[in-house]
Order: C-alpha cells, then structure tokens, then sequence
C-alpha cells in the first residue's frame, strides 16, 4: 500500500474535503441513485411510486429463491464511517475517502496471507456512540477497535488480521447483545435506499418498544450483495447453542422486524422463509442445513401455513401478498427447539474448510430420518383391534358349524 503524502496529514476522518469528496456524486438522481430527499436522515420518507417500483411494493419481491445467496466467508468487519447521504456508489474504492478505501486494498492485498475468508463493509459511523468514527466492529469475534486512522491501516491488517494478534495502540473491546446491519445504500441501488431506512426505524421502534436499548444494536450498512433481495439484513446473535454467526435475511418488510426480534434474537432460532444463508457455510451447505431443519421441524418453515419447498425462498400469495408477512404462531414453533438445537450441532460439525461429499450428508439425514421399525410402531390399540378381528371370525365359525348341525 502507497504510504500517504505528506498532505494527508491528520486523521482521514476530520478531513473536510474528504467530506465534501464523499458527497460528490452520491446524492444524484437517475436509476439506482437515491435522492438527497428519500435519504435524509434515515427517515425513511419516500414516495408512493418509489415503494411500487422500489419498495416493498415492487413485483420482484418474494419471486426468487432466498437460500445459498451468500458466498462463503469467515470473518466480517464494519468499518464506521460517516453516513449512507455521503457513502458514494463504491465508498471502498473512493480517491476521497481513503480510510476505507486503504483498509480494502491492503485486506485485498493480503488475502492470500490471511487465513480467515474476510469481508469488509462499511456502517454508519457516529461519534460519542458505540459505532463512532474509525471504530471497526469483527464478527464472530464479537470486539471492537476505536478510532481506525488511514496512518493505521497497514499495522491494523498486520497484527489483526494476518497474525490473529492484537493492535497495542487500541486494546480490543469485547462486544456484547445482538447487531442488527440494514444494507441502505442507496447510491448504490435505489431498492435498498428505499427500503433500507424504513427497515432501521422500524427497529428502532421496536427496540424501544421492546426495552431492548442496550441489547440490540442496528445500523445502516454500505452495499453486501443481492440488492434485488431488498430489504437486507444481517443479524450477528447468539444461536440456540450459544455461538454468534452471521445470518443474511432477504425480502425483509417492516412486518418481519418483530418476528426477527422475537425468534432470532429472542429465541436464537432461524426465520427459514426469509433466510439466505450465513457465515461459514457454502452455498451447498446453506441450502443442506436448510433441508436438514425443514426435515426435523416436520416443514415447519416458521410462518403459518407457509412452508418452504426444498429451494427455499419465500413463498408467494395471491398479487403481492406474501404469506411471509404473516406472523407466525410461536406456540407451534415453541415445541421445536430441541431439534433445531440439533439442526445447529449438526451444522456447525459441517463448518469447515474440507466438507464432506453431497452423499455423505444425505446419509446423515437418512439416519436422523430413520423410519420405525414394525414392532417400533405397533401400539396397544393395534393389538386390541387383532383381537377383535380374531374373535370375529371365530364368532362366524361357530354360527356356521351350528346352523349346519341344524340343517
């Protein structure tokens, strides 16, 4: 990585003409550009032809399926910095914005010597607040770096990410609750800058609502992947075993934000109908530990008279209704933790970068599924039911041989 100039001296995030540079070319009209108007202050106003075309409104929702659209990776880290109104298209790749863009090119640079698959995305930075400016929040290892500079870019990547040490100039935070990120990068695509804010306040009202400050924490992020999906979300929240991973939901409308706070993060189980995938599976895996689930909750898909087939997805009712918008009933889903307790053992020994072959698996499954036995299914009533039949045609025996006695 080109060392800095001698102009770039201070922090890359008081730079005002960074700033200005982020700006630039960010808030435009036309296709896949949000305008100034639909974004500002993530209030999520926009017009009505913008949820038809854009929105939650938009035909292309619930139309393809979710599961296996996310490529395999280890490690996520979010960069905070500045907000969704000034990211450009490619705020990694912005001359203006160097932070981010020196912390991509030596990740890239490095891949090959760093053992752990790495993902970079930016979130919303804010100062004074648990993602200030400069901060750099690392999944599943659940710590926090402050105050990232450009000036320390090289030696962060170095010792953290090549080496699995730690940066001495900032001793790691350790991180505790749920993180909710909303891709809401709209001058990336308009989907998500339409989506994308309304998704963030209805969290937060549902946080607040819920008591939650504190215990779930959500943020605006840049661009990750699938933007037709809108809205998108990732959740990094203990599973039913205890372990923090990634989970990548799609299609998500403000009517799944409570069902999402109250299954995933409450009850560390997974919202198959939405579900795309997670950190440390492959695509395969993805959609085999989808099956696997389906399998032990008996096609339970978590949504009430809506089950996923076995490409997943999100199924579709009459015109742009999705029954995915419905609210599942929690007592049904209640009695099945302990298999998908089950289900997340079973992916977590699949977690790894040798997999096992297809067939392998299957027949796993066919064990899991193994069918009873004669005898295993054979019950009391069963019994009493032979013995009827039994003393039946005895009883017709019987009247037979008397009535030829008597003929």
């Amino acid at each position: 990585m080109a060392s800095p100039s001698l102009e770039d001296s201070g922090s890359l995030l008081h730079d005002s003409s960074s700033q200005a540079g982020s700006a630039a070319g960010s808030l435009q009209g036309g296709d896949g550009i949000l305008s100034a108007q639909a974004t500002s202050g993530g209030a999520g106003v926009y017009a009505a032809v913008d949820d038809a075309e854009y929105g939650f409104q938009r035909p292309e929702i619930g139309k393809e399926s979710l599961v296996g659209t996310v490529q395999r990776y280890d490690r996520h880290l979010f960069l905070c910095y500045k907000s969704p109104e000034v990211w450009p298209s490619h705020v990694e790749g912005s001359e203006s914005d160097r932070l981010p863009r020196f912390l991509a090119g030596e990740i890239k640079n490095w891949a090959s010597a760093i053992d752990k698959k790495t993902r970079l995305t930016i979130c919303e930075g804010v100062d004074g607040t648990d993602f200030s400016n400069g901060d750099v929040l690392i999944f599943p290892d659940m710590m926090r770096y402050r105050r990232l500079t450009h000036f320390d870019v090289e030696q962060f990547v170095d010792e953290v990410l090549k080496k699995n040490s730690e940066w001495l100039p900032s001793k790691p935070e350790p991180l505790s609750g749920s993180y909710v990120f909303v891709c809401a990068h709209g001058s990336r695509d308009r989907r998500c800058g339409v989506c994308g804010p309304v998704l963030i306040k209805r969290f937060k009202e549902e946080i607040s609502s819920r008591g939650l400050h504190g215990q779930v924490f959500v943020s605006p992020c840049s661009h990750i992947g699938g933007h037709k999906y809108a809205g998108n979300v990732i959740i990094f929240s203990p599973n039913v075993i205890g372990e923090v991973t990634g989970h990548w939901y799609g299609y998500v409308t403000p009517d799944d934000v409570p069902i999402l706070l109250e299954k995933h993060i409450g009850k560390g189980k997974i919202v198959d109908h939405l579900w795309r995938g997670q950190m440390g599976l492959s695509e395969d895996d993805q959609k085999n530990a989808q099956n696997l689930r389906l399998q032990l909750n008996g096609g339970l898909s978590g949504v009430d008279g809506c089950a996923n087939g076995v490409g997943g997805g999100c199924c579709q009712g009459a015109g742009n209704a999705t029954c995915c918008q419905v609210s599942p009933k929690m007592d049904k889903l209640e009695n099945h933790t302990t298999r998908e307790q089950e289900s997340q053992e079973i992916v977590q020994k699949s977690d790894g970068k040798d997999h096992k072959a297809s067939g392998s698996k299957r027949a796993s499954t066919r064990k899991l599924c193994r069918m009873p036995t004669l005898f295993e299914s054979w019950e009391r009533e069963d019994t009493y039911a032979a013995l009827a039949v039994v003393a039946a045609v005895a009883s017709v025996a019987v009247a037979y041989s008397y009535y030829r006695q008597l003929s």
